[in-house]
């Protein structure tokens, strides 16, 4: 019988490296969100910019509320509404539904650094564009004092 050496410490890295991952991407803010509708939303950053893009097809301007509160989260809320035609839907039988309507909301923690007072938002072929400028850090205060 050959002698197998047992390491007690073995399973922890990989449960450290999932740690480690799953608190990197909590770090990063939260999202959350409700309603039967989902818009996919991607966000991105250069050195004086925060990105949003979000995908809302079928979703009028006026059915769309951009909103920054004081604890730094972003808002998207929005209403995409089934289409009504001439004919009743109704009566209709469908085969297949792939599309979905209702309500929906996604919000995000932004980092301390944006400038509320500075956000564009445009809205052209189904896409939203958030831009959000990133405020200048403060420099630390520097008093002189004199020798005597």
């Amino acid at each position: 019988m050959v002698p197998v050496k047992f390491d007690p410490m073995r399973g922890f890295e990989n449960i450290s490296r999932k740690m480690n991952s799953f608190m990197n991407e909590f770090e990063k803010g939260f999202s959350f969100e409700f309603g039967s509708f989902s818009p996919r939303i991607d966000i991105a950053e250069d050195e004086k910019n925060i990105f949003i893009h979000a995908e809302v097809p079928g979703i009028a301007k006026e059915d769309i509320k951009v909103t920054i509160n004081d604890d730094n989260v972003l808002t998207i809320k929005g209403h995409k509404k089934r289409e009504s035609k001439s004919d009743d839907t109704n009566s209709k039988s469908f085969i297949r539904v792939e599309r979905s309507f209702g309500e929906f909301q996604r919000s995000f923690m932004l980092p301390e650094n944006v400038n509320k007072d500075s956000i564009n938002a445009k809205f052209e072929n189904g896409v939203l564009d958030i831009v959000l400028d990133k405020a200048e850090p403060e420099k630390p205060k520097e008093i002189e004092v004199t020798i005597n």
